[in-house]
Order: structure tokens, then sequence, then C-alpha cells
């Protein structure tokens, strides 16, 4: 059988760890899903009067606009960790550290984005009660 992997690759057991294509079509699916989101956020600020606290906590207590912002946060950290993630596989040649890279870009953009939901909750959710 001819093959094109080299012999230290099948030794190694190297090759195609088939799942960059799904890596790749998330990747573009949330790209493509931050357009709207991007676009929507930056109009309805542009749409606030003043950028004061108290009329962007008004603003936020919309359910519509609360699960908006949610959307915005959960798609752009991941899209963000899907984007370093090639970044770092691309260009940092030693294992150890692309993969300590990558844990530490996957938990970054975890507490990031685990910080903006609960800010988003907190604020829609005080100025919904009236707290």
């Amino acid at each position: 059988m001819n093959t094109l992997r080299t012999p230290l690759s099948r030794v190694k057991g190297l090759g195609s760890a088939k799942d960059g294509t799904d890596h790749f079509w998330v990747q573009r699916l949330t790209a493509i899903a931050l357009a709207p989101l991007c676009l929507w956020f930056c109009f309805s600020l542009a749409s606030l009067p003043s950028m004061d606290y108290a009329e962007f906590t008004q603003w936020l207590s919309s359910p519509f606009r609360a699960v908006m912002m949610l959307l915005v946060i959960l798609v752009a950290f991941y899209h963000a960790a899907l984007g370093l993630q090639v970044v770092i596989e691309d260009y940092v040649s030693d294992h150890a550290l692309r993969t300590g890279g990558i844990i530490a870009v996957k938990m970054l953009c975890a507490f990031l984005a685990v910080t903006g939901v609960f800010s988003i909750l907190k604020i829609a959710l005080t100025a919904t009660t009236g707290n």
C-alpha cells in the first residue's frame, strides 16, 4: 500500500486528528453570528441619548436586550477562544507551551464570559426589581 505518510509519522501516530473541519466551521459560524449581533449592539448603544449608568441599566432591563447582550458576550468569547487557539497552534512550536497557552486562553475566555454574564444578569435583574 502506497502512503504519503512518512515512517516516523506512522510510528508516532501523527496525522489528522479529524476535528479540524469542525473547528473551522464553528469558527466561521460564530463569525457569521457576531456580524448581526455586533451591529445590533453598536446601533443600540448609539441610540441612547446619554451613556450614564441609570439610562444604561434601564435600557438593559428589557428581557430582549439582556438576552441579546448575553448572546454577544457568549458568542464573542467563544469565537475569541477558537481564533486564539488556532494562532497558538500555528505559531507556538513547543508542545508544552502550546498546550499551556491553549488551556490559559480557554480558561481566560471562560472566566471573562462568566464575568460578563454575571454582570449583565445583575444589572438586568436589579434594574427590573428596583433594588
